[in-house]
């Protein structure tokens, strides 16, 4: 029995452990499936997050492509439009291009026609200053001649004379002013720039103008100049300024007015020539206007003479020799006009130089008879030279209307000095004149040139074409004296 109770109760104590085991392995696994379902809520909601994430990473990637679109889209559309603009730029460019190449074409084509338009003038002025300069000479050269005849005219005839003379040399002055301003206006004025003494010129102005003072009842004094100032400057146009100024200086002159003439360093680059007179003066208005063409600042009605275009000339020639002009003028005072040059140094003399200045033919006194032969077409041109001659005793005329005979003439009588007109009939005075070169009998004899050609460029080419001097239409009778008695010394010299 005892031992029963004993089984009975081991068996309980077992069944009481069982039982204790299988209740924590029950709460044990209810703890797992606790756990269990705690991860798989877990799982859920990570699943959840990275669904949520995952839409959310979508629609921000829709957004940047609609974004990167959209900037596409605008980029493409700014890429078309400047593109538009640079075909209607490129379209625009080629129009303009095709509008600069017709503008040039136009251009050049203005300029062709303004040079030939130009031409035009110059030809027309050079013939036009030989059509007047031929009547000229026959008008000027017989009022010369009766005013030096014998016997001497009546106090009525060398009034008269003196008319003629002074309105033929007048218009001869306005001829050369006008063809001046074309030749300086085409630029085809050529000038031989050189030092030049201005003691001498100033001398040689001195003599010019002093005749012309005297006669208007002007005193005009010229200060004295250090011979050791010169200008690098043109002899010749510095001559025509300067005669220019003086002129106008003693023609706007009151009575008895004065002309002072002074010359001054100013700088060790540039010399002043000032030239002041006694006269009206001039407004401000009116010196504004004082070098405009044929602007004669009111003086057309007056008595003085003149075109108005003399300073304007005078005004070109100083600045084309790289020199200044100015004015400054007080009304009831006076008039101050200044030319400025380029200063230049004294030249030395070279020994060869000096040679040939001690070796210059003098005048001589030769009774011998001496041929001239004057070729010239126009009669009344030969008349005159031919009256000119029978004053002269020791010379003889032969003359010819042309060329060819001319050249015959020469040949058979060999002549001591030709006078040669330069428009002749069939050959040219020029071409005659190569022809006398180029025959051994004929190329010793001095040739003269005489031309109603007056142009600088026409000298200019004669003088290069070799002959001896040239001399324009209408001849002035003492200077047609001096060349011939430079080229009879010439010729007995040689």
């Amino acid at each position: 029995m005892n031992r029963s109770n004993s089984d009975s109760a081991a068996d309980r104590d077992a069944q009481d452990s069982a039982a204790v085991i299988d209740d924590k392995a029950a709460v044990r696994n209810r703890e797992t499936v606790a756990t269990a379902r705690e991860d798989a809520v877990d799982l859920r909601e990570n699943a959840v997050d990275v669904r949520e994430g995952s839409a959310t990473s979508r629609e921000r990637d829709i957004r940047a492509a609609e974004t990167t679109q959209a900037a596409s889209d605008e980029h493409m559309s700014m890429l078309q439009q400047a593109n538009a603009r640079l075909i209607i730029s490129t379209i625009e460019a080629h129009k303009l291009s095709e509008q600069v190449e017709i503008a040039k074409a136009q251009l050049e084509g203005a300029k062709a026609v303004a040079e030939k338009a130009n031409l035009a003038k110059s030809n027309f002025l050079s013939s036009m200053s030989h059509e007047l300069r031929t009547p000229l000479n026959a008008i000027l050269g017989f009022a010369q001649l009766l005013q030096a005849g014998t016997p001497p005219p009546t106090a009525t005839q060398t009034e008269r004379l003196h008319q003629i003379t002074k309105a033929g040399w007048y218009l001869l002055d306005l001829i050369n002013e006008i063809l001046d301003l074309a030749v300086i206006e085409s630029g085809k004025l050529s000038l031989s720039l050189e030092s030049l003494s201005l003691s001498d010129v100033l001398l040689e102005c001195q003599a010019m103008i002093g005749p012309q003072a005297q006669q208007r009842g002007i005193h005009i004094s010229f200060a004295k100049v250090d011979p050791a100032w010169f200008a690098h400057a043109d002899h010749t146009r510095v001559k025509q300024v300067l005669i220019n100024l003086l002129s106008n200086a003693i023609k706007y002159n009151r009575e008895q007015g004065t002309v002072e003439v002074a010359c001054a360093a100013i700088s060790p680059e540039r010399v002043r020539i000032r030239i002041k007179d006694s006269g009206a003066g001039l407004p401000p208005e009116k010196l504004a206007q004082l070098f405009q063409p044929f602007n004669r600042l009111g003086q057309e009605t007056g008595a003085e003479e003149g075109t108005g275009i003399g300073l304007v000339v005078t005004k070109q020639l100083v600045e084309l020799m790289g020199g200044t002009i100015g004015v400054e003028s007080t009304v009831g005072v006076g008039s101050e006009f200044w030319i400025e040059l380029t200063r230049d140094v004294m030249p030395c003399l070279s020994p060869e130089q000096t040679m040939a200045a001690e070796l210059v033919p003098q005048a001589q006194e030769d009774a011998a008879l001496r041929t001239l032969l004057y070729v010239e077409d126009n009669p009344a041109n030969l008349m005159l030279v031919e009256q000119i001659i029978e004053g002269v005793p020791h010379v003889r005329m032969l003359s010819a209307r042309d060329a060819t005979l001319g050249i015959a003439l020469a040949r058979a009588h060999q002549p001591e000095v030709i006078l040669m007109d330069i428009n002749l009939p069939g050959i040219s005075g020029t071409q005659a004149l190569k022809i006398l070169r180029e025959d051994p009998v004929t190329a010793h004899i001095p040739v003269l040139a005489i031309s109603a050609n007056a142009m600088p460029r026409d000298i200019e080419k004669g003088l290069e074409a070799g002959f001896f001097r040239y001399l324009t239409k209408p001849i002035r009778i003492n200077e047609f004296m001096q060349a011939l008695n430079m080229a009879l010394e010439r010729a007995v010299a040689g």
